[in-house]
């Protein structure tokens, strides 16, 4: 009975963890429609001269796009960087002795 609660425990974690992977790879997408829709709207802006002054988007200029370039990309590097630097072997190695520490704190409780 103890194994199949510890199984339980376990899909749960590993639901946990898949979820999160999940939820920081939509905000990544959603971030990149935004900032796709930012840089057309600077190149129109800058190379086309199309005006468009109004609020927010006469703010967007050459710094703003830099700095918003500069972030897209660090947080794509961190989000696939993570992805092989711990996959899915590693999580589970990860788990289960985060998971076995538990259990022995248990028994000795």
């Amino acid at each position: 009975m103890e194994t199949n609660c510890n199984n339980d425990q376990e899909k749960f974690e590993f639901q946990q963890i898949f979820s999160k992977k999940v939820v920081k790879l939509k905000s990544l997408y959603i971030h990149a429609f935004i900032y796709a829709i930012g840089l057309i709207i600077y190149i129109l802006k800058e190379f086309y001269g199309v005006s468009l002054n109004f609020f927010p988007i006469q703010y967007l200029n050459s710094v703003v796009m830099v700095i918003w370039t500069s972030v897209f990309l660090v947080s794509v590097i961190d989000l696939f960087a993570s992805y092989k630097i711990f996959d899915e072997e590693w999580e589970e190695r990860k788990m289960k002795s985060l998971l076995d520490k538990k259990v022995k704190k248990q028994k000795w409780e």
